[in-house]
């Protein structure tokens, strides 16, 4: 079982030829669907799209994989701001009867962003969801989210870690791939982060699409996802003043907004790509 995304391609098969000069690919998956279950990473959030939408490294990957089999089918059940037991209550029954090829599960991390957290609590949910998919699909996909560098992340990492034990074990338990986003240097790289200091930047989101699609198996097409980004020269002191105005006007105030009256940005708000459905979308 593979358990991380650092050795994206199989080993080749006993049939391979074994001559010194010559090198055989593994064969390319054939998975013909995906659903993805979330929150607003697997949302896409904030990789927007001309019309105000979302796209997200979910629609991106699904794009590739379509490109790949005729016939493909996608579905995206993600809203934002899903806490771990929402996600278990809305998304994975519908999920686990899609009967999907491929289901990708990411959960937990807005939990840990709570002040009051109950981690034993988010661990047994993201167990429970695990137990159901993992039977309901070839192969489901796990995650270690990437987290941005900066106090926010020093403040949270002891809960995302602890969060991230759990993925490991989970996937070990239920043949479950991890995707080691969390290990992946360009993606802590605050300038792979919007404004908002929560959400990928729309580079982000197609280096996780690449992450998950070396992960599940397929040839390698870019490996910047686990490269650090090229050094530049930090904005000076007036430029992150009003950057960190921005961010307290336009997301941290509404943010606190919300925790303090027990709403959330999802409120209402309906799947992205409810019905698993033949796909014609970005590939990259």
């Amino acid at each position: 079982m593979q358990t991380n995304a650092t050795n994206p391609t199989h080993p080749p098969s006993p049939t391979s030829s074994t001559s010194p000069t010559s090198a055989t690919s593994p064969p390319s998956p054939t998975y013909s669907s995906l659903v993805a279950v979330g929150d607003s990473f697997t949302e896409g959030m904030f990789d927007r799209l001309p019309d105000g939408s979302y796209r997200g490294w979910a629609d991106v990957l699904a794009g590739r994989m379509a490109a790949r089999t005729p016939g493909f089918r996608y579905a995206n059940l993600a809203v934002r701001g899903k806490l771990v037991g929402q996600i278990v209550a809305e998304q994975v029954d519908v999920a686990a009867a899609m009967d999907a090829d491929v289901i990708t599960l990411v959960g937990g991390l807005n939990d840990t962003l709570r002040p009051k957290c109950d981690m034993g609590r988010v661990r047994g949910l993201l167990e429970e969801a695990v137990e159901r998919l993992a039977p309901a699909c070839e192969q489901l996909v796990l995650m270690r989210s990437p987290g941005r560098q900066g106090p926010v992340l020093e403040r949270f990492r002891p809960r995302m870690e602890e969060l991230f034990t759990c993925v490991d074990d989970l996937a070990a338990r239920h043949g479950a791939l991890v995707v080691d986003l969390y290990g992946a240097p360009s993606l802590s790289d605050p300038r792979m982060w919007d404004v908002d200091r929560l959400h990928l930047t729309a580079d982000a989101h197609r280096r996780v699409a690449e992450a998950i699609w070396q992960t599940l198996g397929y040839e390698a097409e870019d490996a910047q996802w686990r490269t650090p980004m090229p050094p530049t020269a930090p904005p000076g002191w007036s430029a992150r003043r009003v950057a960190d105005a921005r961010f307290a006007r336009q997301y941290l105030l509404p943010w606190i907004g919300r925790r303090l009256t027990g709403r959330s940005s999802g409120d209402g708000l309906p799947a992205k790509r409810p019905e698993l459905l033949p796909y014609e979308g970005p590939v990259a």
